[in-house]
């Protein structure tokens, strides 16, 4: 299984995770490229303690010469969940995006490390039919093109999980994956994905094995439970009156709502390498959190601010699911988000109840909305009869167009 390449590299980073493929990257790296130093890189997104649990030892005892931890929880959600959800973004309807947002924080950490170590190559451990290696070397490139980057599963010749076994095997390297793996999961403080197994026949519904985050709904309480987000200027400062960090918050809220069974999607979506796949995603406390947010923004965005939110949405949507993050466009899409965001401040109550999470109450300082105008009784701030002349005006051009037919069908009958 040997590469044969004449580029030289002296050190890579590795971005690892402590699995199969990662494992097998280690000694493959040395072995295809010239006994070139290998550099572990693991990045802390919130996955959760038994994720990281013995990863330094596991990738020295794979070979690496070193291995850093970087913790980026909190970055993570202040610097590139909270701006997100400032644009509404949600993929194709549904998707949350919990693995797209955490790549370009990953790849940062990733290039600093890189940078600070010397090395001269990054690598990882993306599939050629995924989404992660454009994601990945995307960002690699806007920060870092003087850097090679190393793709094994475009390069060497292993296709499955009984290749990467027996390969560590033959070099006596410890490992503690087997063939029994069913699922390919992708988790972080956001949330976690779930794919492969049954999920790969779209009509097969998914077992109760698939689900590791959150309470089947059927299971969750018969009493609705409520919780309340405090914003200002568009970003999450307290829960249940309680000032919190942004990583503690979301934390607050997965406890909250996947209690509840909030926060679950099974989906098929288009791969921006051009496939289709299923997919299901457990996002607890980030269906709260954006819930909240659009409950308080229909207090405060004018009719024209909010229609145009939703257009930066959309897009955003695209620009963070196909990695582009580190681009002029991603950088304006954002920064007109934030804008909008400025007097998104307030309170905002949501009901958890079997798997659903409903915005039933909401205030601001900045609340465009009057009782006094929006009343059906009788007020002093409206005059019904000025709507009169707004709607000929509103349809003039309706009025117009159906004036012009009426004349053109008459002569065409007096003809």
């Amino acid at each position: 299984m040997s590469l044969q390449t004449e580029q030289t590299v002296k050190k890579v980073v590795l971005a690892y995770s402590g699995g199969l493929d990662t494992s097998a990257i280690i000694p493959w790296l040395k072995e295809n490229y010239h006994g070139c130093e290998v550099v572990a890189f693991c990045a802390d997104v919130g996955q959760g303690e038994e994720e990281l649990e013995g990863i330094v030892e596991k990738a020295i005892a794979s070979g690496a010469s070193e291995c850093h931890v970087v913790d980026l929880k909190e970055e993570f959600v202040k610097d590139y969940i909270y701006p997100i959800v400032k644009t509404g973004a949600v993929y194709e309807g549904q998707y949350l995006l919990g693995t797209s947002m955490a790549r370009p924080v990953i790849a940062k950490a990733h290039v600093e490390v890189a940078l600070k170590v010397g090395a001269d190559a990054l690598c990882h451990g993306c599939t050629g039919k995924g989404n992660d290696q454009v994601r990945f070397e995307s960002c690699f490139a806007a920060l870092a093109p003087q850097l090679k980057v190393i793709a094994p599963w475009r390069e060497w010749d292993m296709v499955s999980r009984e290749d990467l076994l027996a390969y560590l095997a033959e070099r006596d390297i410890p490992c503690s994956a087997s063939l029994t793996k069913i699922y390919s999961r992708d988790a972080n403080a956001w949330h976690i994905s779930h794919e492969g197994g049954e999920l790969e026949d779209p009509w097969c519904e998914p077992s109760k094995e698939v689900w590791t985050m959150t309470v089947d709904p059927l299971d969750a309480p018969d009493t609705p439970e409520t919780v309340m987000l405090s914003f200002e200027q568009g970003e999450l400062v307290a829960v249940d009156g309680k000032p919190l960090t942004p990583y503690q918050a979301l934390m607050y809220l997965n406890d909250k709502a996947a209690a509840h069974g909030v926060g679950r999607i099974d989906i098929v979506e288009n791969r921006l390498v051009g496939m289709k796949s299923r997919g299901c995603y457990e996002t607890p406390g980030g269906t709260v959190l954006m819930a909240a947010y659009k409950g308080l923004e229909t207090l405060i965005l004018d009719k024209e601010s909010l229609k145009y939110r939703e257009s930066v949405a959309l897009e955003f949507s695209h620009v963070i699911y196909d990695g582009r993050w580190f681009t002029p466009l991603a950088k304006a899409q954002l920064a007109a988000a934030g804008s909008l965001a400025e007097k998104v401040t307030g309170d905002v109550v949501v009901k958890l109840f079997k798997g659903q999470a409903v915005v039933s109450q909401r205030r601001s300082p900045y609340s465009l909305y009057s009782e006094e105008f929006a009343t059906f009784g009788a007020d002093e701030v409206y005059d019904q009869k000025h709507a009169e002349g707004f709607i000929r005006l509103f349809s003039l051009s309706s009025r117009i167009a159906a004036l012009h037919q009426q004349d053109y069908q008459q002569e065409k009958g007096e003809k």
